[in-house]
């Protein structure tokens, strides 16, 4: 019988290495996996590659993982803004590297990553600091710039729904960068706020099918 709910969050945590390159889903605050964060930090696993949006604010989410130094790298479109202060301190002392990506191109990278393609052309970033050292050519007299495909070790994603197949409803704008995290990853985990039983999701309503998720535990 196929039952991916882990025992625990810590448990589910147990599943990132140090090192690892995790993609974190939500946009903000919204649709951010909050709870496995928290665990993550408090494992203080070292040496993680994070790709999200943000960084996170405050004394929650993602600006736990800067607080207890997990973080070497990021991936992110939009890392510096108020609140960030975990991550402002450990990136003017040095000790992480960041990349910044446009938002549609995270989108586009990542959703290249779960299709299993090498990367795509795309206009934005031509001509900028953001395309040194990447492949350029001109299609029909524009300039674009290649960009690759994101794959990832872990994906932690936010859902509102899940049963015990994996299958995922995620609420309103939590199905931001959610969907294409879990398809982007080698093992996807998912918080969840509630689990139902088979066939509480109705086949329309699933946003992430079961077999982009190895774990799900409830919040």
């Amino acid at each position: 019988m196929i039952d991916k709910r882990a025992a625990s969050f810590e448990a589910a945590a147990a599943a990132v290495a140090p090192g690892s390159t995790v993609l974190v889903g939500g946009f903000g605050d919204i649709g951010v996996p909050l709870r496995l964060i928290e665990v993550l930090a408090e494992r203080e696993v070292t040496g993680l590659t994070i790709v999200s949006n943000n960084a996170g604010t405050g004394e929650k989410g993602l600006a736990l993982l800067f607080k207890h130094g997990c973080v070497r790298r990021l991936i992110a479109s939009f890392p510096s803004q108020p609140g960030a202060d975990y991550f402002f301190r450990e990136y003017d002392a040095g000790n992480v590297e960041v990349e910044l990506v446009p938002q549609g191109t995270l989108a586009e990278r990542l959703r290249a990553g779960g299709a299993g393609l090498a990367g795509f052309f795309t206009p934005t970033g031509y001509g900028t600091d953001l395309a040194a050292g990447k492949e350029t050519r001109e299609i029909d007299g524009r300039g674009f710039v290649f960009e690759r495909g994101l794959v990832a070790d872990v994906a932690l994603v936010k859902a509102s729904v899940a049963d015990r197949y994996g299958n995922l409803r995620y609420r309103l704008a939590s199905r931001n960068f959610n969907p294409l995290m879990a398809m982007a990853a080698r093992h996807t985990i998912a918080e969840a706020d509630a689990f139902v039983e088979l066939g509480g999701i109705d086949p329309d309503d699933v946003h992430t099918p079961g077999v982009y998720v190895d774990q799900v535990v409830v919040a």
